[in-house]
């Protein structure tokens, strides 16, 4: 009987390496947080060298940089994507966004929370860089959703002075909050809640009585 042989690890295909990494890091550092993850479990999650790691990045830190700005990249087409941009008025667009919010917050907090408002939670004060990655790729998930925010001002007459802006930074202080809270206490429930009292507040400062998504 011919003796069985064990099957070689499976390696990402050269070139790929760097993304298996990014991955890595956005699934290891929502589920046990930055300064928990090492460069050797990225590497044994992407399936890499320690060698591969250091020729794609100097250091864990300049990971972390790549690792934000890959989140984007990530998460940009999803809500691109979205069914929610199918509607003509901007405000149902609101409406519709934070139904996707609610819809995508389903599964396990380490599947559903955000890479960057995880990351920048743990290194606000210790790496600048980082702290700015993760900075931009919130700044730049929210400046989307003011361009419906903006889009539902001048078509409807809110009831308070609000800009488009501040409006889209509140919805992701909503967000980031309510990811905050579901970890804290173990289940996606105050985040949904948040989302909820969210859409109400939107009702009401636009005076109607349901979302029309």
């Amino acid at each position: 009987m011919a003796k069985s042989r064990s099957r070689p690890p499976v390696h990402p295909v050269r070139g790929a390496a760097r993304t298996a990494l990014l991955d890595a890091a956005h699934t290891l550092v929502r589920r046990q947080g930055w300064a928990a993850t090492t460069v050797d479990q990225l590497c044994a999650a992407a399936g890499v060298t320690k060698g591969a790691f250091f020729h794609h990045f100097a250091s864990k830190d300049a990971l972390g940089v790549a690792a934000a700005r890959h989140w984007s990249e990530v998460t940009g087409p999803l809500f691109a994507a979205a069914d929610y941009h199918r509607h003509a008025d901007p405000l149902d667009r609101v409406f519709g966004y934070l139904d996707f919010r609610a819809a995508i917050a389903q599964g396990p907090l380490e599947a559903i929370t955000c890479f960057a408002g995880t990351t920048v939670q743990e290194v606000f004060a210790s790496c600048e860089p980082i702290r700015a990655a993760c900075g931009a790729s919130i700044e730049d998930h929210a400046a989307r959703v003011a361009e419906d925010f903006r889009a539902a001002l001048a078509r409807h007459r809110p009831r308070a002075k609000v800009t488009a802006d501040s409006l889209a930074t509140y919805t992701q202080t909503v967000l980031q909050g309510g990811f905050v809270l579901a970890k804290a206490q173990g289940s996606n429930r105050p985040l949904l809640d948040g989302i909820a009292h969210l859409k109400q507040y939107i009702r009401l400062l636009f005076n109607v009585e349901k979302t029309h998504a």
